[in-house]
């Protein structure tokens, strides 16, 4: 702790090219999981067919057995926001499913989760989900060229306040966080404006950025599995996630293959490599 609050841990770049390397075992095993995602699946199916992935590679999941947590990803369907249990839900035709996973190489973490809609879509589930991933890739470019880390906060809630059409809620109870030698790290990364700055951007910081938007109240209520976030409305949900390094160069997106190169580039920004 520094003056109240949690120590950050910077990384090294051999530290960081390592976290890379799980970023790359879990967009494997989440690509896996993505094109199981079709009518008539199970979301138990889903975490076998993932966990199958990581067990090839010889990485580990950190979602599994974390305080508890019993299965390799989390499933969240429809108004389930986050933390959604993996079992005998089978997936039926216009669901909406965020798969969030994570994977351990060398003791070093990744975590990431994308967004499917099954089968059918309903247009407002794509606006959900676009609009959510591009928010996303917003708050990963303002860790380009902002300063502080609530500066993706700034740009995420400021995305996604300008697009046209319905507004969509941007949950604040659940934020994105640091990264490293743990999954779950200081700092805290808002989705939304506040007046706090956070803490200065600067090398070595690697962060989880995870924007969560509902299309109705961002009121939300914990199952009694404890474990299962639910919109209390019962609207539906959208998160995306990657895991981002900071380096002396620039940054490069560690769960993404080629660093996130293709959907910062309309942004104005080119990831580097680490070192």
């Amino acid at each position: 702790m520094a003056f109240g609050q949690p120590r950050i841990e910077y990384k090294t770049n051999a530290q960081m090219r390592i976290m890379h390397e799980a970023g790359l075992v879990l967009s494997r095993a989440l690509d896996a999981a993505v094109a199981a995602a079709v009518p008539g699946t199970t979301t138990a199916q889903l975490d076998a067919v993932f966990r199958a992935v990581l067990d090839e590679a010889g990485a580990k999941s950190n979602f599994l057995g974390y305080h508890g947590f019993p299965a390799t990803i989390c499933t969240s369907v429809n108004e389930e926001v986050v933390h959604g249990i993996p079992g005998s839900r089978v997936l039926n035709d216009g669901d909406i499913i965020s798969i969030d996973g994570g994977a351990i190489v060398d003791g070093w973490h990744s975590d990431s989760a994308r967004t499917v809609i099954v089968g059918t879509p309903d247009p407002e589930d794509v606006r959900l989900s676009e609009v959510t991933e591009e928010a996303m890739w917003r708050g990963i470019a303002a860790l380009a060229t902002g300063k502080f880390v609530g500066d993706i906060g700034c740009a995420v809630d400021d995305y996604v306040s300008s697009v046209p059409g319905k507004p969509l809620g941007i949950l604040e109870d659940y934020v994105g966080h640091g990264i490293g030698s743990e999954m779950h790290m200081a700092p805290d990364v808002l989705n939304y404006r506040t007046s706090h700055r956070g803490p200065k951007i600067r090398p070595g910081l690697c962060l989880a950025i995870e924007p969560m938007l509902v299309r109705g109240s961002i009121d939300t209520a914990v199952l009694e599995d404890d474990w299962t976030v639910v919109t209390t409305d019962g609207k539906r949900s959208c998160q995306w996630e990657h895991s981002v390094a900071v380096h002396e160069k620039g940054i490069w997106v560690l769960s993404a293959p080629d660093g996130g190169a293709a959907r910062l580039a309309p942004l104005g920004v080119v990831p580097v490599p680490i070192p």
